[in-house]
């Protein structure tokens, strides 16, 4: 079978250091090629080339072919590719009726209008036209991916690839868009597939490339590299998906956050409500719930980014203010947030040491000198180097930010930390040291809350409480173990079965 797209010896060079080197990949006409390996491996900027887009400054080499026809990218966040001021659906309507404009005018809307349904119908989006109404931001993540994927399908794309596309995603969304991808190889486009998510790889890709610092370290058809891996690398990837800290045990303590009677909207829309919660010293809860079901806008809501909501929380027994700005230093200081995209979190002007060290001189009135040896201090404790850390953002990969975003939250020394997601976006071996680290973390502070948003429920068993929030409202409540094993919803037992079986179907 002929290659659809192809890169030969692709080398990428910033400054002195090659951050792709010797690359070959072969792209087949309904097959799903997967690239896997670390952050900052080159997966990314191997994806990209098939679009021509490369780093600014990067000096290219090597040889990238690629068909007549649109490459379509599904980027691993999708709101930064739509329009903010347009409705989801605009730039639909405006790909359609550029496709139908030769048509006879009385025919135009009906035509462009099946050319819609069919791309959203490829792309999974069974919700519909009425979701097509809504600006970007109140879509959930995966559904602006679906719209992103929509868009490159009603252009006609014969190679899609798509970046992390499961990132952030619960077991049922996943297993869907596992299902939406497959269903595009069906249609004979081919798809490149970057992913840390070794089930997902397992369960769609034909050959996997594993990369390892610009280099391809290992390739072959998907079955033979699960059952039989040759490189050390790919061992230690497969390895650390299987080992996880201790579970962080049973907590009796104080409460120190308090939420009573939460309902939180969108305008005019209620996206959450949650009745009682409570966050003990030392305890760990984990929020989980399907994609766009409002765990990250109660997450928003208790660190005052979303003040939009009626209710009470409290803090240490005492009202916290809805909104961050009518929030004290001490208050501020005291809820501390780590986002998902840790790269969004920074400014890609200033180095990574100056932004962590802010913390404490704006939330604890540390001196300059001080606020930046305390920082410094505390990246060095995470496996950040000095060299690394005065160097800008972007020269960081996504796991080393992340660890900066963590050293940055810790600095005000809060009593409770909420992580949204901060796992989703590593591979194997990165995501069991974050982990690992999050557990020191918690053995350090035995008075810190954890809140941990997640759609992992491997990581959410770690936790002490589970909360299972679904379609705005917090339906099940309780210690880890038992939400687990002996759910008393009907969707946990959906949400706990789903990810059973997808795990068990990669295995197979």
């Amino acid at each position: 079978m002929s290659a659809v797209a192809e890169i030969r010896d692709l080398r990428v060079e910033i400054g002195a250091r090659a951050i792709v080197d010797g690359v070959h990949l072969r792209v087949l006409p309904g097959q799903v090629t997967a690239l896997v390996g670390a952050s900052g491996s080159g997966k990314t900027t191997t994806g990209l080339a098939l679009l021509g887009e490369y780093p600014a400054g990067a000096r290219v080499s090597g040889c990238v072919r690629v068909p007549d026809g649109l490459v379509g990218y599904v980027p691993q966040h999708p709101g930064s590719v739509l329009n903010p001021a347009r409705r989801a659906g605009a730039l639909l309507w405006d790909i359609a009726r550029a496709q139908v404009r030769t048509l006879p005018r009385s025919e135009r809307r009906a035509a462009a209008r099946e050319r819609i349904v069919r791309a959203l119908s490829l792309a999974q989006l069974l919700e519909g036209e009425e979701l097509l109404r809504r600006y970007p931001h109140q879509l959930s993540g995966g559904q602006q991916q679906r719209v992103v994927l929509a868009q490159a399908l009603l252009l006609g794309a014969r190679v899609v690839v798509a970046d992390e596309p499961t990132t952030g995603q619960d077991a049922l969304t996943k297993r869907r868009i596992v299902d939406q991808l497959a269903e595009v190889a069906r249609q004979g486009i081919a798809v490149v597939l970057l992913s840390h998510d070794l089930d997902v790889v397992r369960a769609l890709a034909d050959e996997v490339l594993v990369m390892r610092g610009g280099h391809v370290v290992e390739s072959g058809p998907a079955e033979r590299l699960w059952t039989a891996p040759r490189h050390p690398w790919t061992h230690e990837l497969l390895a650390a998906e299987t080992r996880f800290p201790e579970p962080m045990g049973d907590v009796q303590a104080t409460a120190v956050l308090q939420v009573r009677d939460l309902t939180a909207r969108h305008g005019r829309t209620v996206v959450l409500r949650t009745g009682a919660l409570t966050l003990g010293a030392g305890e760990c809860l984990a929020v989980v719930g399907r994609s766009g079901g409002g765990k990250t806008t109660l997450a928003r809501c208790l660190a005052g980014l979303h003040r939009d909501h009626e209710g009470e929380l409290l803090l240490d027994g005492v009202p916290l203010p809805r909104s961050l700005r009518a929030r004290n230093r001490g208050q501020l200081a005291a809820v501390q947030y780590v986002f998902q995209d840790a790269r969004a979190a920074f400014d890609e002007h200033r180095p990574v040491l100056d932004q962590v060290a802010r913390t404490a001189l704006r939330l604890r009135g540390t001196a300059p000198n001080q606020a930046r040896t305390e920082a410094l201090d505390l990246l060095t404790t995470l496996g950040l180097t000095e060299e690394l850390v005065r160097r800008r953002p972007g020269r960081l990969s996504g796991g080393e930010l992340q660890r900066a975003a963590l050293a940055r939250a810790l600095l005000a020394r809060p009593r409770v930390l909420i992580c949204d997601e901060i796992t989703s976006a590593l591979d194997t071996v990165t995501r069991r040291a974050l982990l690992d680290l999050l557990a020191a973390v918690r053995r350090d502070r035995p008075d810190l809350a954890l809140v941990l948003i997640t759609h992992d429920l491997d990581i959410a068993a770690l936790a002490t409480r589970i909360a299972v929030v679904n379609a705005g409202e917090l339906v099940e409540q309780g210690p880890a173990r038992e939400v687990l094993t002996t759910p008393r919803h009907p969707f946990t037992a959906s949400l706990t079965a789903t990810s059973v079986r997808l795990a068990a179907e990669t295995r197979t």
